[in-house]
C-alpha cells in the first residue's frame, strides 16, 4: 500500500461500485457523503484529496462533477483486496482460552439442577449438564472479550415465585482438543472476569482425569 489514507478507502470503493473503473461517471458530493456516512464537506475533501493524490480523475462540466479511478486508485483497491483475503481467510477458526483449573464455589450443582434452568438446557443445547461446573482461571484476562463477538445460546431468566434467576449464555467448546462441552457466562456469579465456567453432560473433572491447578486449553468454535 502506498500513501493512500485509511478515511479514502471507502470512498474510493463506493466509486469503483458506481462505475468509475473505467469510465467517468457523475457523482454529487450530498449522495457520496450518504453513501460513506461522512457530510457533505467531508466528501467533497476526499475527492479533492484522492484527485490530490493521484487515486482519481475529476471532471467539471458546468457545476456537475463526474470522476473516474486511474489506475494507481484501481492498484491499491486491488492490493488491499489480497491483504485482507490473506487476512481474513488465514484468521484461526476457533478462540483458544488457555487456564488452570480452580476450586468452585459449590454455586454451580445448585443453579444447574434448578428446573428453570434445565428445561431451557435440554431444548437449547440438547441436554441436561452434570450438577456442576468446571472453573478455570485464564491466563490473559483479554480473551474472554473476544466472547462478546460470538454468537451464544441465550438461556432465559426466570422466577420461581420467590426468587429471580439471571440469564446466562452457552458457548460451545472444547475441552483440551477432545470433550465436548459449553463455555457458560452467568448474569449473576460471584467470579470475575478472569473465570470462566465449563458444563457438560457429565463431571469434566472425572472425564478429563483434572485436579485443582491442571493446565487446560479451551477451544471455542464462533
Amino acid at each position: 500500500m502506498s500513501d493512500l489514507k485509511i478515511q479514502h478507502i471507502l470512498t474510493l470503493a463506493q466509486l469503483l461500485s458506481k462505475g468509475a473503473r473505467h469510465n467517468f461517471v457523475q457523482i454529487t458530493t450530498s449522495s457520496l457523503g450518504k453513501s460513506i456516512k461522512k457530510s457533505q464537506q467531508a466528501a467533497s475533501m476526499h475527492i479533492l484529496e484522492l484527485e490530490n493524490g493521484g487515486f482519481i480523475d475529476r471532471l467539471m462540466t458546468g457545476r456537475k462533477l463526474s470522476v473516474k479511478i486511474t489506475q494507481k486508485g484501481y492498484s491499491e483497491l486491488v492490493e488491499l483486496h489480497s491483504v485482507l483475503g490473506f487476512s481474513l481467510n488465514s484468521s484461526p477458526p476457533h478462540i483458544e482460552l488457555s487456564g488452570s483449573v480452580i476450586s468452585g464455589l459449590g454455586e454451580g450443582a445448585y443453579y444447574m439442577s434448578l428446573k428453570g434452568y434445565t428445561k431451557q438446557f435440554k431444548v437449547k443445547i440438547g441436554y441436561i449438564p452434570f450438577p456442576g461446573t468446571l472453573n478455570i482461571k485464564l491466563n490473559q484476562l483479554q480473551d474472554i472479550l473476544q466472547l462478546a463477538e460470538l454468537d451464544n445460546i441465550m438461556i432465559d431468566p426466570f422466577s420461581d415465585g420467590k426468587r429471580t434467576y439471571g440469564w446466562a449464555k452457552c458457548f460451545h467448546a472444547t475441552l483440551n482438543n477432545s470433550i465436548k462441552c459449553e463455555l457458560i457466562r452467568l448474569e449473576r456469579t460471584h467470579h470475575d472476569n478472569s473465570v470462566i465456567e465449563l458444563i457438560s453432560k457429565n463431571n469434566l473433572r472425572k472425564t478429563g482425569r483434572l485436579e485443582t491447578g491442571s493446565k487446560v486449553t479451551v477451544k471455542i468454535c464462533p
